[in-house]
C-alpha cells in the first residue's frame, strides 16, 4: 500500500434516499403518534364529552390559528421561483380568505370558521378582536408562521404535509358534530364539510412538491423533521386549549412537548 492511500481519510458512504412509498410510511408512522386527531381534547369533543364552554374556548383559539393560515401560505408563496407554482399555490390564500364575487353562503374558509363560531354561541367580533386567546396557543401559531418564514421551500411545504390527514378527521368532526352538538346552528359545519375536499387537492399537492424536492436522504430527514414540527405545533395548540377549558384535566403525557423548530439552517434568524 502506497503512502498516499494509507494516509487517505475514509469516506463513509451516504445513505441513499428512500423510495417515495417509504417516506410516506414514514410520514404516516409519525401521524400515528403525534397527530392531533389523538389529542385527548379531540377524543373528547368526538365523543360528545364537551360542555358548550369548552367548545367556545377551542373555536376561539383555533380560529386564531385559521386567520394565520393565509399569511403561513403567502410567506410560501414568496418563496416559489416558478411562476405556475405560485399560480397553483395562491389557490390557497384564496380559500382561506374568499374572493371577489364569491356565493354569500360560500365566502372563504375564515369567514366559515367566523360562522362556526356565531354556531356555538361566539360573537364575531370577539373572534376578530382576538380577545382571550391564550398565550400558549398564540407562541404555537407564532412558531409556525416563523418556520415558515425561515425555512426552506421544501421544509415549509413539508410542514402542510398535516392536510394529508385532516379530510378523515374533518368526516369524524362532522359526523360527532351531528350527533352530539345538535345545540350548534348546522350552518358552523360548513367548514369542515368544505375542508374535505380542499385538504385532499392541497395534500397531494404538496405531497407531490416534496417527492420532487426532497432528493436526498438528507432532504427527506428534513422533510420528517417539518412534519413533526407541525404536528407539535397542533397538538401544543390543543395542550393550551385543554388546560384552559378543563382546568381539572392533567397535562397529556403522549405527544408533543413543546414547538421548538427544528433547525432550518438560516443563520442568526433572531
Amino acid at each position: 500500500m502506497s503512502t498516499a492511500s494509507a494516509h487517505a481519510p475514509h469516506r463513509t458512504a451516504r445513505p441513499r434516499p428512500w423510495a417515495p412509498g417509504e417516506l410516506e410510511h414514514r410520514l404516516r408512522e409519525i401521524a400515528a403518534e403525534r397527530y392531533h386527531h389523538r389529542h385527548p381534547f379531540n377524543l373528547r369533543m368526538h365523543d360528545g364529552l364537551l360542555a358548550p364552554e369548552e367548545l367556545r374556548c377551542w373555536a376561539l383559539n383555533r380560529f386564531h390559528y385559521q386567520r394565520h393560515i393565509p399569511i403561513k401560505d403567502a410567506l410560501i408563496l414568496a418563496k416559489l421561483g416558478d411562476r405556475e407554482l405560485r399560480r397553483s399555490w395562491i389557490r390557497r390564500i384564496h380559500d382561506h380568505d374568499g374572493r371577489d364575487g364569491d356565493e354569500p353562503g360560500d365566502a372563504g374558509g375564515i369567514e366559515r370558521w367566523l360562522r362556526l363560531g356565531e354556531a356555538v354561541g361566539l360573537d364575531r367580533v370577539l373572534l376578530l378582536s382576538g380577545e382571550g386567546v391564550l398565550p400558549g396557543v398564540r407562541l404555537a401559531v407564532e412558531g409556525y408562521v416563523n418556520f415558515c418564514r425561515l425555512g426552506t421551500p421544501l421544509e415549509a411545504i413539508a410542514s402542510s404535509l398535516t392536510e394529508l390527514f385532516a379530510p378523515d378527521l374533518m368526516v369524524t368532526r362532522i359526523g360527532a358534530w351531528e350527533r352530539h352538538y345538535p345545540w350548534s346552528e348546522p350552518d358552523g359545519l360548513r367548514y369542515f364539510q368544505v375542508r374535505v375536499q380542499q385538504g385532499r387537492r392541497d395534500a397531494d399537492e404538496a405531497l407531490a412538491l416534496v417527492h420532487r424536492w426532497a432528493e436526498t436522504r438528507a432532504d427527506q430527514e428534513r422533510v420528517l423533521a417539518a412534519f413533526t414540527f407541525k404536528c407539535d405545533v397542533l397538538w401544543s395548540l390543543l395542550d393550551a386549549v385543554e388546560r384552559a377549558a378543563t382546568p381539572n384535566v392533567a397535562a397529556p403525557n403522549a405527544g408533543a412537548a413543546n414547538v421548538a423548530a427544528p433547525d432550518t439552517g438560516a443563520a442568526d434568524a433572531g
